[in-house]
């Protein structure tokens, strides 16, 4: 089923400048590889009406799209006609001239064509780039253009200024491009660890510098995981594709989760996806998802049938955790709170997450994260840490306060002295790495969430962590418990705010118990 929001039928002749697009690459460009290599490229005709859709105008000559998402099922064909639409972009009548005695519409080349690959890594190019090769060596375009086609980049033997080349994360140094057609390859991969949303920006504010001229963007991506905030999750959800602005092209298969070991369904449902990928193996498809069962469902459900799913393995459900957000009644000054501390040196995070007492408002004090491009000796900056916990006692009733003690032991006995009155303690080590306790506060935070016993003020860090968190089954007397990690000891997908919010619902709760809420002086206690 179509699930974008790509009109039915074609356009007409007269409303796009594709049927000229499609013609011209039918003469210029040859199929890279399998059994017709070196024949005409052609579309199949799911791309074809892509295609004429993306190339449709409006009546002055202006674009009806001004950027495009094609979502298909893994193995489909996205890369090719992404390559496909860089030759055309560079060399093809792809911005609009006048329409002609007949009334249809006439293209023109771009004068000076920047094509722009996309990627947050520049090996993640080298797929695309291949393809482009493969479609211009030995074509019509090479002679009739004068192109010279290298590893790294396609421009004009001439010497004639335009190129296709790779452009990947690097800072700011990509900030001031001027391209007139930017290419985004498996958006779903674009994540905030590798940089991809900001760069994903960058390369948009780039664009739009021309949008005038006809600039314009193009993205592919499988079905994303809604737990990983994606530039392909930010794209589907933006108002610009529910209002129209955008083209977003998707077909997913109409099965059930439950369905996916019935067998006729799962043949079925590959075909509803893969359309007319005639290519794809759906007979060894469907064998794999039915017996093949090292494999999460949720992973063939994204790549396979094009479904939107959540990893097997994810710790927090991303639409529970959206329901738990609230503006209302915000923190202020004064408010009795807990606080949950984890702390690091180099590698992870290190955060402070307040818990409001009377309702379990979840907020970040601070947080100290290695920034992207930091040198190989970067640490935290430890005296911030100690500012940040110094002005939360000031500026709030801090009643009970857990720190993890690792890296930090001796700070958190200092401030176990300093906060101390003569009758009450407010810091207590509370140590993570214990799965019998850390189990417990695991499963007791996510069942709030799950009822919103809790909520939070939306902080796109903390919804980050949380939602980065994956689970790990331990055996505590005698029965399986879960706990949270990171997906990979080495990830960049930091979970340390995650553990910050869990210390700080645990905290409020032991402050209440202990009659904190009325500042009632009792026991001290410590783990």
């Amino acid at each position: 089923m179509q699930s974008g929001n790509l009109p039915e039928g074609v356009p007409s002749p007269k409303e796009t400048l594709g049927y000229q697009v499609i013609r011209w690459a039918k003469k210029f460009v040859v199929t890279p590889d399998g059994e017709r290599a070196g024949e005409p490229w052609e579309f199949t005709p799911e791309q074809l009406r892509f295609v004429l859709w993306f190339y449709a105008i409006n009546p002055d000559g202006s674009w009806k799209y001004s950027a495009a998402t094609l979502r298909r099922a893994k193995g489909w064909g996205k890369t090719p006609l992404l390559a496909a639409l860089a030759i055309v972009e560079f060399l093809g009548p792809v911005r609009f001239s006048h329409y002609d005695a007949f009334g249809l519409p006439v293209g023109k080349r771009v004068p000076l064509p920047i094509v722009q690959i996309g990627a947050t890594a520049l090996d993640q190019c080298e797929q695309t780039l291949d393809m482009i090769r493969g479609m211009l060596s030995e074509s019509p375009a090479e002679e009739a253009y004068g192109l010279e086609i290298s590893k790294s980049i396609v421009q004009f033997k001439s010497g004639k200024p335009g190129s296709i080349k790779p452009k990947a994360t690097a800072g700011r140094t990509n900030e001031g491009n001027r391209p007139t057609f930017v290419v985004m390859d498996e958006q779903h991969h674009w994540v905030s660890s590798n940089g991809g949303p900001d760069f994903y920006q960058t390369l948009k504010r780039n664009v739009e510098k021309t949008t005038k001229a006809g600039s314009r963007w193009v993205g592919t991506t499988n079905a994303y995981n809604p737990n990983e905030n994606s530039v392909a999750q930010i794209i589907h959800e933006s108002e610009m594709v529910t209002k129209g602005y955008w083209l977003y092209d998707c077909r997913e298969a109409s099965i059930d989760v439950e369905d996916i070991r019935d067998e006729e369904k799962v043949r079925q449902a590959l075909l509803e996806a893969y359309g007319d990928a005639v290519w794809a193996d759906i007979e060894g498809l469907t064998k794999t998802i039915l017996y093949d069962r090292t494999t999460p469902d949720s992973t063939y459900c994204r790549f396979y049938f094009n479904q939107i799913a959540e990893s097997s393995d994810g710790w927090m459900n991303k639409p529970a955790w959206d329901l738990c957000e609230a503006t209302e009644d915000p923190i202020k000054l004064g408010d009795q709170i807990a606080i949950g501390f984890d702390g690091s040196v180099r590698g992870d995070a290190t955060g402070l997450v307040g818990c409001r007492l009377r309702d379990g408002r979840l907020f970040v004090i601070d947080v100290w994260e290695r920034p992207e491009n930091a040198h190989a000796d970067w640490e935290v900056d430890t005296l911030a840490v100690e500012a940040a916990v110094y002005k939360a006692f000031k500026d709030f009733r801090v009643e009970w306060f857990y720190g993890d003690p690792p890296y930090w032991q001796e700070a958190l006995g200092r401030w176990a002295i300093q906060f101390a009155t003569r009758d009450q303690d407010f810091v207590f080590e509370f140590w993570t790495n214990k799965p019998t306790r850390m189990v417990q506060v695991v499963e007791r935070f996510h069942s709030a969430v799950m009822v919103k016993e809790i909520s939070h003020e939306g902080d796109e860090r903390l919804t980050r962590h949380v939602l980065n968190a994956v689970t790990r089954d331990v055996m505590v007397g005698g029965e399986v418990g879960v706990l949270i990690q990171k997906d990979s000891p080495r990830s960049k997908r930091k979970i340390d705010l995650a553990i910050c919010a869990v210390l700080a619902l645990e905290a409020r709760a032991d402050a209440i118990a202990d009659g904190r809420m009325n500042r009632r002086r009792g026991r001290v206690v410590g783990f």
